[in-house]
């Protein structure tokens, strides 16, 4: 069993650190009534903030409706989850709305979501909190409707004692040098803790939620350099970027890498899904899809293949005027799309990009007549 999860909280007396924040929010519900303002909660991942709202909820006798960023994109979808509580109180008792990863919404995706959560928090009729790791611009609007309570990092010497604690109820020992290290490398995390603890004493690996302080460019490295599928597949879902840049960035960085042909078709195959999958949650707005994105694009992975992060070569951008824009450019995809088969946009979206690059960057791996004989299709 992940130790995580063995040793989570069941009562505020055994959670550790962010005493007064937590005596915050308990108060806030304890006095709630119709019409007080939600409240916040910002701090970093693994200190308590769902953990709380969790507890305070069952001790209370509160039902929970959970959402996250990716549930809130889209208005129709929130008001279906949301509205139904708010209209119909007396069937559905008492009740905590409770708004997970606020600061991951991305504006360009949102369809409307944050409009409707926003009208929501204007006149609650239901006590509602929200939890964000950080306090962006992103949340600002948002923030401006609620009460900040601030969640901070638990302190080493905490950290330490909870650790200890755990070792005597596992019946372990550990060194204390490997101690400290841990509670260090954990920098204020006791989830990543209590995981990191298990992978130390038992062998076992644990999700960890520790990658999102990584650069990209250090991530997309590790993902191709990691020794198993297991290390490659917890880089990748804890790469927090939006999936726009997370599958251009998997593209650019295979590209502009020294990579045989036949793995090269493999992995535009599956970049093509995972790109195919994007633009049908963008049309129909079924953000729950997202789910499976990491699981397409774990397919890249080849054991510590000599893959490199690289700057984008191609950016979605130019895919867009390429596709939109430029009278030439429709004649030759209208002549070429025959030979390949395929639409004059699907042509422009998914061949020509490609075509293109292949024209500019192959003089020195191929013989002059085979590029003109190329120049000469185009």
């Amino acid at each position: 069993m992940i130790w995580s999860e063995k040793y989570k909280p069941k009562d505020t007396i055994d959670m550790i650190g962010n005493e007064y924040a937590r005596s915050l929010v308990v108060t806030w519900i304890k006095n709630w009534e119709k019409g007080t303002k939600p409240i916040i909660l910002i701090g970093p991942p693994g200190v308590g903030k769902t953990t709380i709202v969790n507890i305070i909820a069952k001790k209370l006798d509160y039902d929970i409706i959970c959402l996250n960023a990716s549930d809130i994109r889209n208005k129709q979808q929130i008001e279906d989850v949301i509205n139904p509580t708010i209209n119909n109180l007396g069937l559905f008792g008492k009740t905590i709305v409770f708004v997970d990863e606020v600061d991951g919404i991305h504006g360009r995706y949102d369809y409307g979501g944050t409009e409707a959560l926003i009208k929501i928090l204007k006149i609650p009729v239901v006590p509602i909190i929200l939890a964000a790791n950080y306090e962006t611009d992103k949340i600002k609007n948002i923030k401006k409707l609620t009460i900040p309570i601030y969640f901070h990092r638990i302190a080493p010497r905490l950290l330490l004692l909870y650790a200890l604690s755990i070792l005597n109820r596992e019946k372990s020992l550990l060194s204390t040098n490997k101690l400290n290290d841990i509670v260090i490398k954990s920098n204020g995390d006791a989830r990543f803790m209590i995981n990191s603890l298990q992978t130390a004493v038992t062998g076992f690996k644990p999700q960890q939620e520790k990658s999102f302080e990584l650069s990209i460019e250090k991530c997309i490295s590790n993902f191709f350099a990691s020794s198993s599928i297991t290390d490659a597949r917890h880089i990748l879902y804890t790469l927090k970027v939006d999936p726009y840049t997370k599958i251009n960035v998997f593209y650019s960085s295979i590209i502009n890498s020294d990579v045989q042909v036949s793995d090269l078709t493999k992995m535009f195959m599956i970049i093509s899904d995972a790109d195919i999958l994007y633009k049908q949650i963008l049309q129909t707005q079924s953000w729950h899809l997202l789910r499976y994105l990491n699981e397409i694009l774990i397919g890249l992975y080849i054991y510590k293949y000599p893959i490199t992060y690289s700057k984008f070569n191609l950016s979605w951008q130019l895919i867009n005027k390429i596709r939109f824009n430029g009278s030439k450019i429709n004649k030759i995809s209208l002549a070429l799309a025959k030979k390949f088969h395929a639409s004059s946009n699907k042509f422009k979206l998914y061949y020509l990009p490609y075509m293109l690059f292949y024209i500019n960057n192959t003089k020195k791996h191929h013989d002059v007549d085979e590029l003109d004989e190329l120049h000469e299709m185009v």
